[in-house]
């Protein structure tokens, strides 16, 4: 961490974006909280001053702070300037980074911040870039002292810190996981920005170039502690929460995987098995679903295809994405519910010779996921990470989140910002 005097504690790169002015207002709700005997100083940063003050008025506005846009700092730079990214670098502590995709543009920013030791966090939900920088530059961050940390959002925060709150829950080992995300909406209905689609269109383009990644690796397995967790059917019916369910696509297996290696290499800890699904509701979503998967997976395949998908995102995806994004009621009425089913052996009871015996359910509750949970969470990390630094790996690094925060406060943070963790039933079998 950047020890010298500068002007910025952070700095929200992409404030303009979609995602980054929800974080820029929960920045600016988070300074102001009572509790906070001072505030931090930071700044906002992107291509266009006129649009980042714009965001800036917009959250005065809405939090009743007529005095905001003076109070913040504007940094005018470009993703594509490396000279302007480490103007930017230089003049905070941390930076927290809302640009994406992040497989085009994630990787000039965590370079320039690596350079001018400054840390670095983002919201990426994408496997093939968080697992790519982990291999290009986590010597490089260690070697600068500096924590590269990514998927702080809603990807991948409550699976990862979920799984961490439940092995610290448990009333002995646990050994394996299943986690199941609900989403709820409101009489608005759903709507996601098209920036996540786009997203998800590269990754799913490129996912023989993940795979390549991982087998260049050559990383050794990591042991499987008792019984082995059985894989889903592709779609599966949850009798615990009277679901269907089909696997989640998102970055969180991924990114709880490689937090349990670095648990188990670097801290001698168990490794835990984990698995993650998404509740679909009845036969009907099934059915709906199912079309528009077989859609998805057919178009994403040929270039023509991608650009259609991403031409139009409402069509394909049955209304679910939209360029213009959700509307503010829609995000009001909107939340999720993370469910994890853990098991494990109580105390003295060996793992290689018994099935689990210790059986626990706990929940991860939050307000709308992608543009009301993610700032809670992206802004948490950052709090945690500028002032929980003792608690941290140490020296530095790219991590994930449960990697770099399993020993902080950020859980309690979280519980006192509305992402709320609790454990719903625990027993011995």
């Amino acid at each position: 961490m950047a020890m010298e005097k500068r002007p910025f504690q952070l700095v929200v790169f992409g404030a303009s974006g979609f995602t980054g002015q929800f974080v820029t207002e929960e920045v600016a709700r988070e300074q102001a909280a009572p509790e906070r005997g001072f505030r931090l100083p930071w700044a906002v940063a992107g291509r266009s001053r006129e649009k980042l003050l714009r965001v800036l008025e917009r959250a005065a506005l809405k939090l009743g702070r007529p005095t905001l846009p003076s109070e913040v700092g504007i940094i005018v730079c470009d993703i594509n300037n490396s000279a302007s990214l480490d103007e930017m670098a230089k003049q905070t502590t941390l930076v927290l980074n809302c640009v994406g995709p992040y497989r085009f543009f994630g990787e000039p920013v965590v370079k320039a911040c690596i350079e001018n030791r400054t840390s670095c966090i983002d919201i990426s939900g994408e496997p093939q870039f968080l697992e790519l920088m982990y291999w290009k530059y986590h010597e490089k961050a260690a070697e600068k002292g500096v924590y590269i940390i990514g998927s702080t959002g809603f990807d991948s925060i409550p699976a990862d810190l979920g799984v961490i709150y439940t092995r610290n829950k448990m009333n002995g080992t646990l050994t394996a996981v299943e986690s199941f995300l609900t989403i709820n909406s409101g009489p608005e209905g759903l709507c996601i920005h098209d920036g996540t689609w786009k997203s998800a269109i590269y990754g799913f383009a490129a996912k023989n170039s993940l795979k390549k990644l991982r087998n260049a690796s050559c990383l050794k397995p990591v042991p499987v502690i008792g019984q082995k967790l059985k894989k889903r059917w592709p779609i599966s019916f949850c009798k615990e929460l009277s679901t269907y369910t089909i696997p989640f696509w998102g970055s969180d297996t991924s990114v709880v995987r490689r937090t349990q290696r670095y648990l188990h290499e670097y801290l001698e800890e168990p490794p835990v098995q984990y698995a993650a699904y998404v509740s679909v509701g009845g036969i009907t979503s099934v059915i709906k679903l199912m079309f528009a998967g077989l859609f998805f997976l057919f178009f994403v395949r040929f270039g023509i295809g991608r650009q259609l998908l991403i031409k139009f995102p409402w069509l394909f995806s049955f209304g679910y994405f939209s360029k213009q994004g959700p509307t503010q009621k829609q995000i009001d009425g909107s939340s999720f519910t993370m469910t994890f089913f853990g098991q494990g052996y109580s105390q003295g009871v060996a793992a290689e010779k018994n099935k689990p015996n210790v059986k626990i359910c706990t929940q991860v509750k939050g307000p709308e996921a992608g543009y009301a949970a993610t700032p809670i969470a992206m802004v948490q990390a950052a709090m945690t990470l500028l002032n929980d630094v003792s608690d941290l790996p140490k020296g530095g690094g790219v991590f994930t989140p449960g990697a770099a925060f399993s020993r902080t406060r950020l859980i309690d943070r979280l519980n006192q910002h509305g992402i709320e963790f609790s454990v719903i039933s625990s027993s011995e079998v």
